[in-house]
Formats: C-alpha cells, sequence, structure tokens
C-alpha cells in the first residue's frame, strides 16, 4: 500500500523570488545600537541575509518568516533579551513555518558579554573539525580523534587518548580544577562536555564528590580549586560547548551568566544549554549520540536539530514521559547556525547515504556492527542511546511518497528524514526507504 506523506500548507510557501536561505531576527532597540547593528551587518555580508526587526516580542517575526521560509534563522540578542522566555519562544515560532510538529529552520541565539564579543562569533567563518574533546564527565573516547575525560563520580579517575592510540585510563588529580582549566587553555580542546550540578553562575566539577568549581564574573571564566586558588580561563580558539547534563547553564539571566563567559573568554562559538533544572536529560544527553558518536556526520547545528527532532517525535509517537516535555522547549542553541563545526571523521556504527534521480529519492542504512549496529555506544548519562536515524535533506521538499520501506515507520518533513532506531539488526535486512517528493521551491 502507497503511503503518503504531506506537509508545509501552500499558502505558508514562498515564491522563488521571495525566498532566502538565511534571515537574521533582531529588536529595534538592538538594530539601532551602533555595535550591534554591525554584528547584524557582518551576518547580511557573510550569509547574504535578509533581516526582520521586531518592536515588543520576537513573535511579531513569525508572519514574515512563514513567508520567506528561510533555512536559517539567527536571533540576534543582547544578554538582557536573551532570557529563558526568549528561547522558548524561538522554540515555538520556529515549530510554525508550516503545519507539522517539527522545528523548520536551523536556529541559533547569536549574543555576547558585548557588542564586540558577540562580532567575534559572527565574523568567524572558517569550519571547525574537532579534533581534541576534552570533558568533565565520560565520554566515547573511542569515537574521538584525540581527548581526556575526567571522572565527576570517581575522584582520581581520568581517561586519555593520544591521536592515534587508545583510550586508557590514568590516575588524576583529587582536585581536577586546574587541569580541567588548563584543557582549555593549553591543551586548546575544539570541544568542550560538561554535567554536574551547575546554576547560571558556577559549575559543581565533582558530582560524588567534593572537586572544586567553574565561575565567572564580568565576562570572564574561570576555575576555584577546593583551597580557594583561583584559575583565570583565557581560551581563544573557536570551539564547541556542551553542557549537556548541567542545569540552567543556556539561561542567560545577565551579563554576568556563564554562557557569557564560555563566549568572552572560552573561545565558545556556538554552545547548548538548559535553561532551567534538569532532571530528565533527553535534550542534552543525546547531543552526544548525533554529533560526538557519529563522527563527521552532523555538524553541531545538525546534531542539536536531530536530538530536538527525535525528542518531538517521541513526543507525537508515544505516551512521552512529563519530563520529556520539560525538555523540548527548555535548551538553548547559541551562536551562528550556519557555522559548520563537526567532529574529525572516524568510523561510524552505520552508512548513511542520500541519492536521487529526477524526484525520486533513496536513503540507505549500511550496518556496520552487527547485530551491534543500532545499538547505544555510551551509556554515561540519561535517556542515553537508540535515537532515531536522522538524514537532513539538500533542499526542502513539499510532498513524499513513500514507495519502498514503510515497514521502517518513516517520517519524512520538509527538511529530514527520521527513522525509528531499529534496536536489533538483522545484517541481511536491506534497511532502505524509497520515496517520490517535489521540490518545495
Amino acid at each position: 500500500m502507497t503511503r503518503f506523506i504531506l506537509f508545509a500548507a501552500a499558502l505558508l510557501i514562498a515564491t522563488a523570488a521571495q525566498a532566502t536561505d538565511y534571515t537574521v531576527v533582531v529588536s529595534k532597540q538592538t538594530q539601532a545600537d551602533d555595535g550591534w547593528k554591525r554584528v547584524v551587518e557582518t551576518l547580511v555580508k557573510k550569509h547574504n541575509a535578509t533581516v526582520l526587526t521586531y518592536d515588543a516580542s520576537v513573535t511579531e517575526a513569525l508572519p514574515a518568516l512563514r513567508k520567506s521560509y528561510p533555512r536559517y534563522v539567527c536571533f540576534v540578542a543582547q544578554p538582557s533579551e536573551a532570557g529563558r522566555k526568549f528561547v522558548a519562544t524561538v522554540h515555538t515560532i520556529t515549530r510554525q513555518f508550516n503545519d507539522d510538529p517539527y522545528t523548520d529552520c536551523f536556529w541559533g541565539i547569536l549574543t555576547g558579554y558585548d557588542a564586540a564579543n558577540a562580532l567575534r562569533i559572527a565574523k568567524c567563518d572558517k569550519p571547525l573539525t574537532v579534533r581534541k574533546v576534552a570533558s568533565g564527565t565520560e565520554i566515547a573516547l573511542e569515537m574521538c580523534e584525540e581527548g581526556l575525560w575526567y571522572d565527576e563520580l570517581v575522584k582520581g579517575k581520568m581517561v586519555k587518548k593520544e591521536k592515534g592510540g587508545v583510550a586508557k585510563q590514568l590516575e588524576g588529580p583529587a582536585d581536577t580544577t586546574e587541569a580541567l582549566v588548563k584543557t582549555l587553555n593549553d591543551y586548546k580542546a575544539d570541544a568542550f562536555v560538561t554535567s554536574g550540578h551547575a546554576s547560571e553562575h558556577n559549575w559543581s566539577i565533582g558530582y560524588s564528590y567534593r572537586n572544586g568549581q567553574f565561575s565567572c564574573k564580568d565576562g570572564v571564566l574561570y576555575g576555584l580549586d577546593t583551597t580557594g586558588k583561583k584559575f583565570p580561563v583565557n581560551s581563544p580558539n573557536p570551539k564547541v560547548y556542551l553542557p549537556i547534563g548541567n542545569c540552567l547553564m543556556g539561561h542567560v539571566d545577565s551579563k554576568d551568566a556563564m554562557a557569557i563567559a564560555y563566549m568572552n573568554s572560552a573561545g565558545v562559538n556556538q554552545m547548548l544549554g538548559y535553561t532551567v533544572p534538569t532532571g530528565y536529560g533527553y535534550g542534552g544527553w543525546g547531543c552526544l549520540d548525533y554529533f560526538l558518536e557519529q563522527p563527521g556526520r552532523y555538524t553541531f547545528t545538525e546534531a542539536f536539530f536531530a536530538n530536538h527532532a527525535a525528542l518531538i517525535h517521541r513526543l507525537t509517537t508515544t505516551d512521552a514521559e512529563p519530563g520529556l516535555r520539560g525538555d523540548r522547549d527548555t535548551v538553548a542553541f547559541y551562536g551562528d547556525p550556519a557555522w559548520e563545526a563537526r567532529m574529525a571523521k572516524a568510523p561510524t556504527a552505520w552508512d548513511q547515504t542520500l541519492t536521487h534521480k529526477g524526484n525520486v529519492w533513496t536513503f540507505e542504512i549500511k550496518p556496520n556492527r552487527g547485530e551491534k549496529t543500532f545499538a547505544p555506544i555510551n551509556t554515561n548519562g540519561s535517556q542515553r542511546g537508540y535515537r532515531p536515524i536522522v538524514q537532513f535533506l539538500p533542499r526542502r521538499l513539499k510532498k513524499a511518497e513513500v514507495i519502498e520501506g514503510t515497514d521502517l515507520k518513516p517520517v519524512i518533513t520538509d527538511n529530514f528524514i527520521l527513522i525509528p532506531n531499529p534496536r536489533t539488526c538483522e545484517p541481511t535486512k536491506s534497511y532502505r526507504i524509497v520515496f517520490r517528493a517535489e521540490p518545495l521551491r
């Protein structure tokens, strides 16, 4: 039986003359500031972007976004504008370009300690290949070119992988404050991962034992060990930050928020973060499943939105737990969404390819780990593993007719394909869907 999946109401589709791939949304107040106006102008020049301004609420931009239907939307905001409510509103309006429940663009909130900090992020146009990863919690180093992590649960435990080697457990310091600062200042990690107790103004490094903390003042991040010794962070190399299990790390409640300090003194160009206390974890931890554990497949932006698509899919297809609903609109994404940061390529658990001839598209999945292909890579954290398989489309599609592979229960929106994780792998089975789809514009 042929299955039809329809998305994108016709009245929301822009004409080719109106279409743009990148839109900057900014308040009139921020646009009137010379420094922040320069941030907007930099993005416009870099991405050939259009600009939408609003008076009282960012929701005012929604009608124009529906008409132009951009692939990327960057919300330029001063710290005073980028609070919890703003993040939730951005989540909501970017799911309303059409009639399906999923996010309809890649978006990011570009802010900073001041306009100069935001301008540094906006100007960065060189893609980042993440070769070095440093973490305050266990991560899958086997999927990284090199890196190290300090255990938040076991005092003195660290694991390190040298380039070309294998991960080895070593003895680390009981207080890892200085060591973690050095991963930023001296080791120059390309990606930094944290978990554990936190607030808008500090991060407690040890989860189950006494350790130091990270804090900030006047836009400068620093470590403070258990003796009170201070270690300032000065790490200008561009990087991404994943506070996947931290409460409130993504909440910009003022210029003195930790998120702002990471951008200002730790070279962070893109980051995610919870704007609320978290006890569930799907919206944060799952980004490791896509970004770090499928190395090279997704940009950091794509990994964040793949995980959010997985969350929405679970909400719409299961009797989801209240905690999952709490994750839906509370994890922020900061930075220029079109900036590319991705893990150095490495063998993945499966290969996935998308090809097309005319309007007929074929999406194939090739298992690489036998029966364990779809099993979790690493289970540290909350809500780990068994994420759906997600493939972003190179251009928007307005209609999809599945002609092969309906047993895989694919969801095809105008901008991505999602297949629920099969969980068990049958090596002789064909994991393929074929569908007919017309371009949106």
